[in-house]
């Protein structure tokens, strides 16, 4: 749990603490709190020459409160706040427009067989990462080896990671729609498939015995909504997933950081919650013309950071429902997300170099191009149709035909598995045939 903050207590006048405010916004401790958004709990250990830490404290929550754009959310009583007028997310959220949509275009980044690649790539990440942040214990190579060949889940973090990758799928081939409770419910249902009882599945929890949990401790930091206002909370939050008038604009990026944590905050169903809250979040953002989502592995950012995600809930909870915590945690996953593709994109152009040479072979299209690379690179590696097919988002008898052409040509051989299916691996004069 996080040390909660003392109540502000100022003396002065609010036109003289207005005064402090304006004259003090430029000093570095002040910067620093508000490029960080720091709590009481970073707070309390910074040091100022003029004041006090809880002067420093008064003083930034005064600063907040004035420039904060309130917004309610379900229930009346039900308020969340964000503060609208910070320079430094204003600076971030230009950077994720520019780069995400408007400034830079898919054509631009990427070549046709490149998209195919990273975007199953993505997916399958997202997929993997955000069930482990759930519990799901298994390896990357093992689930994306699952998820490539379309094999079936063996086990209940398997079929997490498959129930997760099938939900992204689903909000891919959806984006452009908007939200409403029976989609809201086949989301829970897809993620959750197989993984919870069917009772549970596909529906709001009737009952209040759902508590968010310290693991360590086995302390409750999160209480949710009693279960008699869900019914209404979540109908507003479809309401407010699918409007963004102009007389209260919020920006798309804030406004789906906004809508993660109340799915984390309501807690609207038995379980699966987080894995919901993640795929609304890309769902929003994609909707809304952030085609790179697509492209990012968010999840495992966020698994990589998982404290600073947890203590951006407790964060908002505890300082007056104020959201900018969750929201500025968000900003930056989103960030180093689009940081990791970048320096993804740039190890495989660099592959490109070693992959030039199959590309010289006679007859062999880009995909039997990288699936020559692949099996030059990794002699114990073997290839199914499914998988070819998942891999390069093609048909099933374009996949088969790739695979049947190497084979024809010697660089592959196929041995059979049973009368349905064969894998292709290494053909014996593979070394001999590649110039």
């Amino acid at each position: 749990m996080i040390e909660k903050a003392p109540k502000v207590k100022l003396s002065k006048t609010n036109k003289t603490i207005a005064n402090i405010v304006t004259k003090t916004s430029q000093l570095p401790v002040f910067q620093k709190i508000e490029k960080e958004y720091l709590f009481w709990d970073k707070i309390k250990y910074l040091k100022s020459r003029t004041f006090g830490v809880e002067e420093l404290w008064g003083i930034t929550k005064f600063k907040r409160n004035l420039e904060a754009q309130f917004g309610e959310i379900g229930l009346e009583y039900k308020i969340i706040y964000y503060h609208a007028s910070n320079l430094y997310l204003h600076q971030k959220l230009h950077y994720l427009d520019f780069n995400f949509g408007a400034g830079l275009q898919k054509e631009q980044l990427l070549s046709d067989l490149d998209k195919a690649q990273y975007l199953n790539n993505a997916l399958m990440e997202e997929s993997i990462f955000s069930s482990m942040i759930e519990g799901a214990t298994t390896t990357r190579i093992k689930a994306k080896e699952m998820l490539r060949k379309k094999t079936k889940p063996r086990n209940k973090s398997e079929q997490m990671i498959m129930n997760n990758y099938q939900a992204i799928q689903y909000i891919s081939e959806n984006q452009n729609e908007d939200i409403s409770l029976a989609k809201l419910y086949e989301i829970h249902q897809i993620v959750t498939k197989n993984t919870l009882e069917n009772e549970h599945i596909g529906i709001l929890r009737s009952t209040d015995d759902v508590h968010v949990m310290n693991e360590i401790t086995g302390e409750i930091v999160h209480t949710p909504p009693k279960h008699e206002e869900l019914n209404a909370l979540m109908e507003s939050f479809c309401e407010f997933f699918n409007s963004n008038p102009k007389e209260n604009f919020i920006h798309p990026i804030v406004k789906a950081s906004i809508l993660h944590f109340l799915i984390g905050y309501i807690h609207p169903f038995y379980d699966g919650n987080g894995r919901t809250a993640r795929a609304l979040f890309y769902w929003y953002l994609l909707k809304n013309g952030y085609w790179l989502t697509e492209y990012l592995s968010i999840s495992r950012v966020i698994m990589e950071t998982k404290t600073q995600y947890e203590k951006a809930y407790i964060y908002t909870e505890i300082d007056d429902m104020d959201v900018t915590y969750f929201v500025h945690y968000q900003v930056k996953v989103l960030t180093k997300a689009f940081e990791d593709l970048k320096k993804y994109i740039a190890k495989k152009k660099r592959q490109q170099k070693d992959l030039s040479k199959f590309f010289k072979i006679d007859g062999v299209n880009e995909r039997q191009a990288q699936l020559l690379f692949w099996l030059e690179k990794d002699s114990n590696r073997f290839f199914t149709v499914k998988e070819v097919e998942t891999i390069f988002s093609v048909t099933n008898q374009t996949a088969r035909t790739d695979l049947e052409e190497l084979v024809d040509k010697g660089f592959a051989k196929k041995i059979a598995v049973n009368k349905k299916s064969s894998n292709y691996w290494k053909g014996d004069n593979f070394d001999v045939l590649i110039p």
